[in-house]
């Protein structure tokens, strides 16, 4: 892009950052008043050529940066849900252990033997810690979910434009 069209940024009401071109942010009858009123067709359409051009230029632009967004969003979501799994992991390592020795003294007292009551113990611990896991795994699975892959801004806007192209038409 040239000098003229310089990305600014902006953030309204909470939603995140979008770019939009300093050309868009003029005002249409601004640009009205400057047009001479005796230019040649063929300079109206050369006119029409560029302005559509520098239009799908800053929608290219507002769709590049709501795709970075929604991108660094699922790439957070995954590293939270990879640390998730490591601690997972090492808690079901070490806890495991602990709470299965502790369940095991209560098979003890049923008249198992040793290696059996630890079996058991076992089992129980183990049962609950995949039960742990599936909840967070699908809790991560439905927040991700919950993300948008279409950038609602960009689709918005190509909307208006196609409007706008219309009634030009």
């Amino acid at each position: 892009m040239d000098g003229a069209n310089i990305l600014i940024k902006f953030q309204e009401q909470g939603e995140t950052e979008m770019a939009a071109t300093k050309r868009s942010l003029v005002n249409v009858d601004e640009m009205a008043v400057a047009r001479n009123e005796n230019e040649s067709l063929p300079t109206l359409f050369g006119r029409l050529g560029d302005d559509v051009m520098q239009l799908f230029n800053s929608q290219l632009a507002l769709f590049k940066v709501e795709i970075k967004e929604e991108a660094s969003a699922y790439a957070r979501g995954a590293a939270l849900i990879a640390v998730g799994a490591a601690i997972a992991m090492v808690g079901f390592a070490l806890l495991n252990v602990a709470i299965a020795f502790g369940v095991s003294t209560l098979f003890a007292q049923a008249n198992f033997s040793q290696p059996a009551s630890y079996a058991l113990g076992f089992v129980v611990t183990g049962a609950f810690y995949v039960l742990l896991g599936a909840i967070v795994v699908l809790v991560m699975k439905n927040r991700l979910a919950k993300q948008r892959i279409v950038p609602p801004m960009t689709v918005a806007e190509l909307r208006k434009d196609k409007q706008w192209l219309k009634n030009e038409l």
